[in-house]
């Protein structure tokens, strides 16, 4: 049976990222608030656990999940190579609604799905969120919704949607406007945006110094 947790109460917030960090750890499903939506989550190596996830939202490998990471020096651990972009970016948006794709470190054994040794990065600018990343280490994340469906703003949507299928509830309270997170992909030598969403096209483009395309 699923708990929840209501985060805006100090004791249950501790009671409830411990049983998150504890439900990671095992191999379980967390749903948790973020600056953007609420995410649906588990620990990023465990690849039962993402496939899980994927279960959950009704997706398959073709559609990976992301990774979130509790802090700026973690990302070296989990990609090939940083480039400068990169670096510019984090500083400027992180934490925040901006997410990088990058080539994965080959020594990594994850499976996030079909990323084709790639890995979306990103950091969220939520207390609670970022707490549990600094416990239990990177997240493989997706939003909290079945797919096809509007993602969460609140715990309570979230619950609706994904119910049993997840171990642990932490309500945050509203995330406001549920804007996605911009995901710049990083892969080539010129950056392009893959979706404009919390942060826009044009100050990625002024960080960087030049216009970046955004995928049709």
């Amino acid at each position: 049976m699923s708990t929840s947790y209501d985060c805006s109460k100090p004791e249950s917030r501790r009671a409830g990222l411990a049983a998150a960090a504890s439900s990671v750890r095992a191999g379980q499903l967390v749903v948790m608030p973020t600056d953007t939506v609420y995410g649906v989550g588990c620990d990023a190596f465990n690849a039962a656990a993402v496939r899980a996830v994927l279960a959950a939202k009704g997706r398959t490998s073709a559609m990976p999940a992301g990774v979130l990471v509790g802090s700026w020096r973690t990302i070296d651990g989990l990609v090939s190579v940083v480039p400068r972009a990169a670096r510019e970016l984090i500083e400027a948006f992180w934490p925040g609604g901006l997410s990088l794709v990058l080539p994965h470190a080959p020594s990594l054994t994850w499976e996030l799905g079909d990323t084709r040794g790639t890995v979306m990065l990103r950091m969220p600018l939520h207390p609670v969120a970022l707490e549990l990343l600094r416990d239990v280490g990177p997240m493989a994340v997706s939003s909290a919704n079945r797919s096809g469906l509007p993602a969460a703003a609140t715990m309570d949507e979230a619950r609706v949607q994904l119910g049993q299928a997840v171990d642990v509830y932490l309500d945050g309270g509203p995330s406001g406007e549920p804007v996605a997170s911009t995901i710049v992909d990083l892969t080539d030598v010129t950056p392009r945006i893959l979706r404009e969403g919390a942060v826009s096209a044009s100050a990625v483009a002024e960080v960087l110094g030049r216009q970046v395309p955004v995928a049709g």
